[in-house]
């Protein structure tokens, strides 16, 4: 054989051993299911395991997808945790302090009465202890935890009647997210926790005499409005909720390197996407609603004092008796010390003024 020939077989060789080895190693296509604990009509809250699953498929080249099913479509709302625990499904997008009577210690994950903001909680997470403590703790439901999304501070619900002091409280049945409920309790008030979806039926049946979800956006779409029109702020037990992507332990153990950086980057995506959306839409919705009648009143001086003095006393029961809730709280409170130190002098002293000022 010449030397020509020779090359030219060795090219042909080559170029096939090159397109047999990748096509001999090929990785399978992954396909997981997310339940979430929010319906298809939040398209904000919700949205957020959309953005996540649009991201996977877009950054693995359609070898990644993820599909999203509503609450109710392949478990209740407040079954996502047992859900990806057992691994009837891959992942699940939802607010950790829904699953509080588990453990306490999901709501510190989510959002606590008098907690952190949302930038806060992002630092916290980010570049504080608290992905590796809540990790070590939802290592025993065997779940990943990744940040994804934030409401930014909510506002405090619709009350049928109007609340004059805290002594209103006292016998009201009050729609109110997960683990908020135990500091309503101590303060006289009746928590109900009930899904997104069917808030609005109970409120107009007067079954519930108020209710909180998230903020102007969002209660705009589920028309609380129309059945409460007092329109209480701020939503002391919620500065900034931060919703998590839970992920089976061994779903994601199956993940190589590659997909496990595109689930932390997607993840991370939906994470700002979602506030940068509430931020944007919350504004015109309010003035839709003051304009189309409701009532905004701040909760009382007395109610909110009372409220933060029963979150603390909470608290301190709760780390007597709960070791994970005290390994975690312990750091979260220190963390937040430091940073309300921090605002104060900053974005709290800069958005003094600037909310002052007449603006175009």
């Amino acid at each position: 054989m010449d030397r020509r020939s020779l090359i030219k077989h060795a090219g042909i060789a080559g170029v096939l051993a090159a397109g047999a080895a990748p096509a001999a190693h090929a990785q399978a296509a992954i396909r997981w299911r997310l339940a979430s604990s929010f319906p298809k009509s939040l398209d904000t809250i919700y949205g957020g395991a959309e953005v996540f699953a649009q991201k996977v498929k877009a950054l693995s080249g359609g070898k990644f997808e993820v599909s999203v099913h509503a609450a109710g479509e392949l478990m209740p709302a407040f079954g996502v945790v047992d859900g990806v625990q057992q691994g009837t499904v891959e992942a699940a997008h939802t607010a950790p302090y829904y699953f509080f009577g588990k453990d306490e210690t999901f709501a510190i994950g989510g959002a606590i009465p008098f907690g952190l903001n949302s930038r806060q909680m992002s630092a916290w997470t980010f570049e504080g202890n608290g992905l590796k403590l809540m990790r070590e703790f939802y290592a025993k439901y065997n779940i990943v935890n990744f940040a994804c999304g934030n409401t930014g501070a909510q506002m405090g619900g619709w009350f049928r009647k109007e609340i004059k002091n805290v002594n209103d409280l006292k016998g009201l049945k009050f729609r109110i997210g997960g683990f908020a409920g135990k500091v309503l309790e101590r303060m006289g008030g009746v928590p109900q926790n009930i899904p997104g979806g069917e808030i609005y039926q109970a409120l107009e049946k007067g079954t519930i005499d108020a209710a909180e979800w998230i903020g102007p956006y969002d209660d705009q779409k589920l028309g609380f409005n129309k059945v409460a029109p007092f329109y209480y702020y701020p939503g002391w037990w919620e500065g900034g909720l931060q919703l998590d992507l839970y992920v089976n332990q061994k779903a994601y153990d199956a993940l190589n390197a590659e997909q496990k950086a595109i689930v932390e980057s997607a993840s991370a995506q939906a994470h700002v996407e979602m506030q940068a959306r509430y931020d944007a839409r919350n504004p015109v919705a309010l003035k839709q609603l003051v304009g189309a009648g409701a009532k905004l009143r701040p909760f009382p001086a007395d109610l909110m004092a009372v409220a933060f003095r029963e979150s603390m006393k909470l608290y301190d029961e709760l780390s007597a008796k709960n070791e994970n809730w005290k390994k975690v709280y312990a750091d979260f409170t220190k963390f937040r010390a430091d940073q309300n130190l921090w605002f104060r002098f900053t974005e709290a002293g800069f958005d003094r003024f600037m909310q002052s000022q007449k603006l175009g």
